[in-house]
């Protein structure tokens, strides 16, 4: 991933932060965007630190669309270019379709689709340009497998699965590969704060062990096993695969 630059929201934590440190330590560049901007530049400084590659923590809201033309043009003038974009922001918020608001429903949709779509559209032209591109749409196993309470997050990760396909469509003559990535069980800062919501008497350790035996493998995944994906599939040995969704979650779900 020598001279590539890669852009990765929801990035001071968790999954973002896990493809940020596997992404320097490949070679890449990294901007790493959060609405946080003390954790985004302290683990900015961190995989600087690690890997000696240049990263840049920025903040950003990227439920806003004005927040994200400034943010984008802001990595391009630090960087020169935009080759790799992962839309990793966002959370799981659930509920009954009685008790969710319009305004909780556009928030979500603003925060996950619309930021991915922005962003994407903005990453087109350099990305065609150049004749080289590859965007990572993060979403979770509820895009396929929907259940009832499930929304708003199944609707809209649904609608990103179709986005990644129509990006992957527009993007294959150009070189631009598309793909998204169903989150299953991870072991990252959402699972630690349902873990201090809980009240359990486990340890954080045991906790996430006996979650974890209800998933088929057994165990709940590594943030750092779902990075080393994110760079094959963003590298050139990852070159003939795009406009796919790939579960990443120990064979939680019932879908392919």
């Amino acid at each position: 991933m020598d001279d590539r630059v890669a852009l990765i929201t929801g990035a001071s934590k968790g999954l973002g932060y896990a493809m940020a440190m596997k992404f320097a330590e490949s070679g890449a560049m990294v901007a790493m965007i959060s609405r946080n901007e003390d954790e985004v530049v302290e683990a900015a400084n961190s995989v600087t630190k690690a890997t000696s590659m240049r990263c840049k923590g920025l903040v950003c809201d990227v439920s806003r669309a004005a927040d994200i033309e400034e943010t984008f043009a802001q990595v391009v003038s630090e960087f020169g270019k935009v080759d790799i974009l992962i839309n990793n922001a966002g959370h799981a918020k659930v509920g009954t379709i009685e008790s969710i608001t319009d305004e909780e429903w556009q928030y979500d949709l603003d925060l996950k689709l619309m930021a991915a779509v922005r962003l994407s559209r903005l990453a087109f032209h350099g990305m065609k340009e150049r004749k080289w591109g590859r965007i990572i749409n993060m979403l979770n196993t509820m895009a396929k497998t929907p259940i009832a309470g499930s929304a708003p997050t199944s609707v809209t990760r649904a609608a990103g699965m179709a986005l990644t396909k129509v990006l992957a469509g527009e993007g294959a003559p150009h070189n631009i590969l598309v793909n998204g990535f169903n989150i299953g069980r991870i072991k990252s800062d959402q699972i630690q704060r349902a873990y201090e919501h809980s009240g359990s008497a486990l340890s954080f350790d045991e906790f996430v062990a006996d979650a974890g035996k209800s998933i088929p493998l057994g165990r709940f995944g590594e943030a750092e096993e779902c990075a080393n994906l994110a760079c094959l599939l963003c590298s050139d040995a990852g070159g003939y695969v795009t406009g796919t969704a790939i579960n990443v979650d120990g064979n939680l779900s019932a879908a392919l």
